[in-house]
């Protein structure tokens, strides 16, 4: 089960949700952000004691439960709640929303990643999430919500001690999965010398490999890269800017009317990594990428994301640009 709970603080729930309807009457600012929340805890706990696996979404809101969101992870991870998905708010004007409307900035990649890193410490976080539906029952193409209509549902004999068991024979599997993705996917590595700080790096990937070329990208993978390995942080969305030329080399595109072109918009998405790993890239965008601070890498082609993420690290190591700085002042 999923559900979302963006604050556990009626102060703040007043300003994500402006009304409730409860119990016949609309009741409104910080009383029913009481009600709400305490129905959401109520629901929560009901869940999982019942050996329901429940996730939690929330969004990220800046200036609204940015910081608010850590606390917000202790609580539903008190209450059972295996894994914790913090999402970014979509505050695009086309989309009609409120926070739309009123040009609510939305979070930054580095933002997001900080504040997950944050709550990591007290709860299972998820990387991953594309904020694509999630109501569906079945493969994709193959949808099975008929079969589990209410009507059908209440004449099924189904054995529910039987499903309690199976249930947590697949809790436990996914538990033990968890903790071993979480956080460091790799052991350490030798040649890294000690105090080398970490490096993050986006990747063209594909199918778990380095796998699409630049200009085709609609997202980066990205990933931290330490003397402790590799991990998968979260994904940056980018636009289709190639204009189909070999090397994308002149198929930069301009939007009518737009202050920046679609290559300089995806390397701003990029924003805090300093590598990029894609199987091939065109001479423009390569000099942009450079001039941004961002190192273009494709000669991992076709390599597998981790091994190659590690393998450009170690090159980095070696030339000692991940040390610190040493104050010749402190020395003598």
């Amino acid at each position: 089960m999923t559900i979302t709970i963006n604050c556990v603080d009626p102060e703040v729930g007043a300003k994500i949700y402006p009304w409730i309807y409860w119990e016949n009457k609309r009741i409104f600012g910080i009383e029913g952000a009481r009600i709400l929340i305490e129905q959401q805890q109520k629901g929560l706990q009901m869940l999982t004691d019942r050996g329901i696996l429940v996730k939690v979404n929330s969004v990220l809101i800046p200036g609204v439960n940015d910081e608010h969101l850590k606390e917000v992870s202790k609580i539903v991870k008190a209450k059972g709640a295996f894994l914790h998905n913090v999402m970014p708010l979509i505050a695009e004007p086309e989309h009609g929303t409120y926070y739309g409307i009123m040009e609510q900035p939305e979070p930054t990649p580095e933002m997001l990643q900080d504040l997950q890193d944050a709550c990591a410490g007290d709860m299972a976080m998820m990387r991953h999430c594309r904020q694509c539906r999630a109501d569906a029952v079945g493969l994709l193409g193959e949808d099975r919500g008929d079969e589990f209509t209410m009507d059908k549902i209440d004449v099924m004999d189904v054995d529910y001690e039987a499903a309690m068991v199976r249930r947590k024979v697949v809790h436990d599997e996914i538990l033990e999965k968890l903790d071993a993705k979480r956080g460091i996917v790799k052991p350490k590595h030798e040649g890294i010398p000690a105090g080398s700080r970490p490096v993050l790096m986006a990747v063209a990937g594909k199918n778990g490999v380095v796998a699409e070329h630049f200009g085709h990208a609609k997202e980066f993978l990205i990933y931290e890269a330490s003397p402790d390995g590799v991990r998968f942080l979260s994904h940056r969305k980018t636009e289709l800017y190639c204009g189909g030329m070999d090397a994308c080399g002149d198929g930069d595109v301009v939007d009518e009317g737009a202050t920046e072109s679609l290559l300089d918009r995806n390397i701003r998405v990029l924003e805090g990594c300093e590598v990029v790993l894609c199987s091939k890239i065109g001479y423009e965008p390569w000099a942009k990428l450079e001039a941004a601070g961002i190192a273009p890498n494709g000669e991992h082609a076709m390599e597998p994301i981790e091994e190659a993420v590690m393998a450009v690290y170690k090159e980095i190591a070696a030339t000692g640009k991940l040390l610190p700085a040493v104050d010749s002042k402190k020395v003598a």
